[in-house]
């Protein structure tokens, strides 16, 4: 009988008669989305590589800045820092008693 090879080759051959018609739009399209493949995967490839070339852009430029401990943003060192919620008049302190929910201020002396 027929061996595989054979069987191949008579299958080749007749989706090429039936399909004659079809086969030159079937290998555009084919070779089109494979361009547009192509052309994706660089795409990607570039962005990523950008990517990761920012990243190390910021980590050198945060390396040579010198270390200052964390401030919010706006704020100056040196100045007073508020805290909402609570009024401190100058010549007080102001104490938190574990015991009570409120505050107490007492005098300095």
């Amino acid at each position: 009988m027929f061996g595989l090879s054979e069987l191949a080759i008579i299958l080749i051959v007749l989706i090429a008669v039936l399909a004659a018609k079809k086969l030159p739009e079937l290998a555009r399209s084919a070779g089109k989305s494979a361009r547009i493949l192509k052309a994706e995967a660089r795409a990607a490839k570039a962005e990523s590589e950008a990517e990761a070339e920012a990243q190390e852009d910021e980590r050198r430029a945060q390396a040579q800045q010198p270390r200052q401990a964390h401030q919010p943003q706006g704020e100056q060192p040196g100045a007073p820092r508020v805290i909402r919620g609570e009024t401190v008049v100058k010549g007080e302190t102001v104490t938190r008693d574990a015991a009570a929910d409120g505050s107490r201020t007492q005098q300095q002396r």
